[in-house]
């Protein structure tokens, strides 16, 4: 070849075949011609069928393909590695079931598995846009997660709230602190995810029952609820103010305090004296929340007052139970709801939220311990004749214990922000849950563990029922009820002999307490358990997740 024929312009082709400059592996080979095509094709789902596959040529593709049936497929005589050898389970649910457990059936399905659902005509006539659901569905989680409620349940309530707008191949994901929510179309189509952050939590029942009612009627194919109604009510829910005012706040954890003292054995004084000394650290905290302090410094400061109260009485050697004035003012501090719901989530496969939660519960008993520990301490280096080995005697008293309790149940329903509908059915649960401990342990002799754990169950069981029987949230029902079950004597002694520097006896006291605690969590959940096996909710014949915490 000529030296003028070498500065001759190539073509693109031969530029293709022979630039030394192109070094790459993936360069046309020599003496390969390729058709140009105008562009890589944007068809690069996994899923989609490659060229060359369709018609005849489909049909010699070679048996083993993954885009392709086997040759000896058959409609009447099928291979039985496409059937499982049980058959095919049906999916049938039952309409008439509350949306909380027809939603937790599908939850624990596969999405290939999941029912489709029926055509509802919408208001809008192209329907909603995808991000707009998906920011309504994570606002809702938003106020329900905040409140309290489980995360399996926020979870079924996302899921409602998306399938209510035709998206059904969505897949809602529950932390303690992050909701998010992915959509997929189709198995070709890019997902559509959407998260939102929970900073800030709120004890509000009136607010969760508003929540609701607004997925109960989502959920309703004859509700109709446009997409802009349903902001409408989700932006009144949060305008809203609390159905109870502070000073009524302040006064129902007073008189919770002083019927928690009268349920350990106190009289009228103790009564008085725990009630004081409660409204003193509901005040005192209410004072740090203002400054922005943590709440474990609000826990701290709270439990201050009720134990300096008894130990005053202890000093000026006035002829009453302080154990009683300071376990009463316990009651009104431990926080039964979060543990409740820590343990409930761990039972049901929600490992690292009810692993944050049990962490909060911790946390805010530490600030309980530090400061009625501080007080007692000090209070025994000055001469205060506090005895931990002294045990109320509170079953001679039956009439009064059981009326107390449901005082207690009462006055912690007020403070939950219940709605007044609400508080009679709490407070008869309450009593029936002391009466059947009381019942069990100081008349048939039963360990308080096991008493507590039966008291529990029983709690969670009506509580259920009546949610069902209601359409609403569990938690109303059951919180407030669990009350007067709360370890507070166990927990006061046992910081009464870590101040006296028993700490054997001591942490004996407080294993005691954690155990109850323990029972209590696991009794609430177990009875709603026990309620859902008479329901009719319907399912593939199994429980899905009973699969699932199994280690294989």
């Amino acid at each position: 070849m000529s030296e003028a024929e070498d500065r001759k312009p190539r073509s693109d082709e031969a530029r293709a075949t022979y630039d030394p400059e192109i070094t790459s592996e993936f360069a046309v080979p020599e003496g390969l011609a390729v058709a140009r095509t105008g562009g890589e094709s944007e068809t690069t789902s996994e899923f989609s069928r490659p060229r060359g596959l369709e018609g005849a040529q489909a049909e010699a593709e070679p048996e083993g393909s993954a885009f392709d049936r086997p040759r000896t497929y058959g409609v009447k005589d099928a291979p039985s590695a496409f059937t499982p050898a049980s058959g095919a389970p049906m999916i049938a649910l039952v309409t008439d079931a509350p949306w909380q457990d027809r939603m937790r059936t599908m939850l624990r399905m596969p999405v290939a598995e999941r029912p489709a659902p029926e055509p509802v005509a919408r208001a809008e006539d192209e329907g909603p846009a995808v991000p707009r659901v998906l920011d309504l569905t994570l606002r809702i989680g938003e106020l329900l997660l905040a409140g309290g409620e489980g995360a399996e349940d926020v979870e079924a309530a996302m899921f409602a709230v998306c399938r209510s707008y035709g998206l059904d191949r969505c897949e809602p994901t529950v932390t303690f602190t992050l909701l998010s929510i992915t959509y997929q179309p189709s198995l070709v189509e890019d997902p559509v995810t959407a998260s939102r952050t929970v900073r800030r939590r709120g004890t509000d029942y009136t607010r969760l029952a508003a929540v609701f009612r607004l997925v109960d009627d989502l959920t309703d194919a004859e509700a109709q609820v446009s997409l802009e109604e349903a902001y409408g009510r989700l932006a009144e829910m949060r305008r809203n103010r609390h159905p109870y005012p502070g000073w009524a706040l302040t006064l129902a954890s007073g008189l919770l305090a002083g019927a928690a003292s009268v349920l350990v054995g106190g009289d009228v004084i103790v009564f008085v004296a725990a009630a004081l000394g409660a409204m003193l650290g509901d005040r005192l905290a209410w004072l740090c929340a203002g400054r922005g302090l943590p709440e474990f410094y609000q826990f701290t400061v709270a439990a201050m007052p009720p134990a300096a109260i008894g130990v005053a009485f202890s000093l000026a050697h006035v002829d009453v139970k302080a154990s009683a004035v300071i376990t009463g003012g316990l009651f009104a501090l431990l926080p039964g709801r979060a543990l409740v719901a820590s343990v409930q989530d761990g039972l049901t496969g929600f490992y690292i939220t009810a692993a944050a939660r049990l962490l909060e519960v911790m946390y805010f008993f530490v600030g309980i311990v530090v400061g009625v520990l501080t007080v007692l301490y000090f209070g025994v280096q000055i001469g205060g004749g506090l005895n931990p080995d002294t045990v109320p005697s509170i079953s001679s008293r039956p009439v009064v214990q059981i009326v107390a309790s449901m005082v207690l149940s009462l006055t912690f329903a007020v403070l939950l922000q219940q709605e007044r509908s609400t508080v009679l059915w709490v407070t008869l649960n309450g009593g029936v849950a002391w009466s059947v401990y009381g019942a069990l342990h100081h008349t048939a002799g039963i360990s308080p563990v096991a008493s507590t754990a039966v008291a529990a169950g029983l709690v969670g069981l009506f509580g259920q029922l009546l949610s069902r029987y209601r359409f609403a949230s569990a938690l109303p029902f059951t919180t407030a009820a669990i009350g007067p079950l709360l370890p507070g004597s166990a927990t006061y002694f046992g910081l009464l002999s870590i101040a006296q520097s028993e700490v054997d006896k001591g942490l004996v006291s407080l294993a005691k307490a954690v155990s109850l605690a323990m029972a209590i969590a696991i009794g609430v959940n177990l009875g709603a358990e026990i309620s859902r096996l008479t329901l009719r909710i319907g399912s593939a014949g199994k429980r899905r997740a009973a699969k699932r915490t199994r280690g294989f």
